[in-house]
């Protein structure tokens, strides 16, 4: 039994590396000369990248991966230390039926509200990244002519219990911390990138936010050149980080021979290399088309490890499992399920506490 479990391996590994030789050729097709987005203001006014603050929200990041959700509501999982320390979260969403996660809170060193969704956890990596390969463009932006993004990237926020339960608590937030909040940064990785983006547009088009703070690492492309046109004149302030030779932010995949069909980041990718054995790492700030072919464009993106760490940080949970969540007695009385099983963690303040972003870290529950 031990040799065929041994042959069972062996038989899945080369069919990994099968399929990733097969899409890594495909990716070098699809790489060439790219379309530059034409954009209605210049390089002069575009954001600056601030290193410090990609080294705190990805910690945030990593942080929602935690499958503890006692820990992760007080904020004192083994992620939740470091340049994070002394968060308030105000709120963490489930959704069991699409396996789904997402907290609120607010971080008192950065006066401002933060947002992080998580990436895929209901399959494999493997299986997700083959899936990835084959999204097709398939649904009209809602109100932008010609935008076009694929509905399983838009519903994932969009037509869940995610969008609903994430704006309600950006609102608890602001009222509760009121002026002492200055910007929403919307942060994810991987699948949670591509939710995070949505997130930040939907803050801004349909909530009127103006202070939007976009960060994804590691985001697969979520739709066309007009959509990536469309998103980065409402959402300029937005980095994409992407690690070396991560697979996912190739896919789905750039065909430069039809520009205006195929999918297109937006702008601004900033590409982290690994050098001498991955202790030291150099960051470049793409141009702003999105698709700079000097990034990570430049290099057949085929690694899932790249993928799973960024700036030494782990990307994913602590094993990988179906939507497996913990949840201690000590915080039953902020949760609550709808009808489906989802599960919502809410902090909750006296209705007239206007709270100050103290010094003291987090308050006790």
């Amino acid at each position: 039994m031990i040799f065929s479990f041994c042959l069972k391996n062996m038989g899945q590994k080369r069919w990994l590396l099968f399929s990733l030789a097969i899409i890594a050729c495909l990716l070098r097709f699809s790489s060439g000369r790219v379309e530059v987005l034409r954009l209605k203001s210049d390089d002069d006014g575009r954001p600056v990248y601030n290193h410090t603050l990609a080294l705190t929200l990805v910690e945030y990041t990593s942080a929602v991966y935690m499958s503890d959700l006692s820990q992760l509501f007080t904020w004192t999982c083994e992620r939740c230390n470091g340049l994070t320390k002394g968060f308030q979260v105000i709120e963490i969403i489930v959704d069991i039926e699409y396996c789904l996660q997402a907290y609120v809170g607010v971080a008192k060193d950065l006066n401002a509200i933060v947002i992080a969704f998580r990436g895929t956890q209901e399959h494999s990596i493997q299986n997700w990244i083959s899936d990835l390969f084959w999204k097709q463009l398939d649904l009209n932006y809602p109100d932008m002519p010609d935008a076009m993004v694929h509905h399983g990237f838009y519903s994932a926020y969009h037509n869940t219990t995610v969008r609903p339960a994430v704006l309600g608590a950006v609102k608890r937030a602001k009222k509760i911390y009121g002026a002492n909040i200055s910007t929403i940064m919307v942060t994810g990785h991987s699948m949670g990138g591509a939710m995070a983006a949505f997130c930040g547009l939907d803050l801004v088009v349909n909530e009127g936010e103006e202070n939007i703070q976009v960060m994804t690492f590691g985001q697969p492309r979520i739709g066309n050149a007009d959509f990536a046109s469309y998103y980065s004149l409402r959402v300029p302030n937005t980095f994409r980080i992407t690690h070396d030779r991560d697979i996912v932010p190739h896919l789905p995949p750039y065909f430069y021979y039809f520009p205006r069909k195929t999918y297109h980041h937006f702008p601004t990718e900033v590409w982290v290399r690994d050098n001498f054995s991955n202790l030291v790492s150099a960051e470049k700030v793409c141009d702003n088309t999105g698709e700079d072919p000097t990034c990570c464009r430049s290099v057949w993106g085929t690694s899932i490890s790249d993928h799973l760490r960024y700036f030494g940080v782990d990307m994913m949970c602590e094993s990988w499992r179906q939507c497996n969540i913990v949840m201690g007695n000590e915080v039953e009385r902020y949760s609550r399920k709808d009808s489906k099983g989802n599960i919502f963690l809410s902090q909750t303040f006296p209705s007239t506490e206007t709270k100050t972003l103290s010094k003291t870290g987090v308050s006790s529950l």
